[in-house]
């Protein structure tokens, strides 16, 4: 079993990964491999709706999206970690994910968390955003003790918020625990539900 572990910050070594680090230690004491991933500092290009994932598979701006959409299928689970700049997470990770959830597929069933890095405000917020990118995709979203979120301003001050890390090594468990338990549903023969032909209906007609 492995998760992937999505860093949002660009910052590669600060608060966000602090908290993911912390998740990933966790895992491994619980036998579950993790892989933190980094977005790096360049830019990243938001969805241009050119449809060009529905024919090749794949987003038309070759970056990070397309090297994770092809390694979707090494994950059986997948934590998102980002800042909050203006109480919501960064553009940064929302672009990534806008265009890794609609070109990718695949994503039914393997269980989500999203967590939030902030120094003050708008946690809660930005956990909200991006929990929904979850809740669409038909995957179970792991909880813990309380809201994943860790508060500093540096990854000195995030080591010295206990509550926050306990959250994240809390919520490690819970991850490690789902996916022994789907891992272990599999093999007595319970499948996945499943998926009605999908209806979309337009509210103007």
């Amino acid at each position: 079993m492995k998760v992937l572990l999505i860093n949002g910050s660009p910052n590669e070594h600060g608060c966000t990964y602090t908290a993911l680090k912390e998740i990933a230690d966790t895992l491994q004491t619980e036998g579950v491999d993790s892989e933190i991933v980094y977005l790096g500092k360049k830019p990243i290009a938001g969805c241009i709706a050119c449809g060009h994932c529905r024919t090749d598979g794949k987003c038309v701006f070759d970056d990070q999206v397309n090297r994770i959409l092809a390694r979707l299928d090494e994950f059986d689970g997948m934590i998102v970690g980002a800042p909050v700049y203006y109480g919501g997470p960064s553009g940064q990770i929302t672009a990534f994910l806008d265009r890794l959830f609609y070109a990718g597929s695949g994503f039914a069933g393997k269980p989500g968390a999203a967590v939030v890095s902030c120094r003050r405000g708008g946690a809660s917020a930005a956990f909200d955003r991006l929990n929904k990118y979850f809740t669409i995709s038909r995957m179970p979203i792991v909880s813990s003790q309380y809201w994943n979120q860790v508060h500093g301003n540096t990854p000195e001050e995030v080591a010295e918020d206990g509550e926050g890390l306990q959250t994240m090594r809390t919520l490690a468990r819970e991850m490690a625990w789902l996916l022994k338990c789907i891992e272990a549903g599999k093999k007595a023969g319970i499948g996945r539900p499943q998926e009605e032909a999908r209806i979309r209906t337009n509210f103007i007609r």
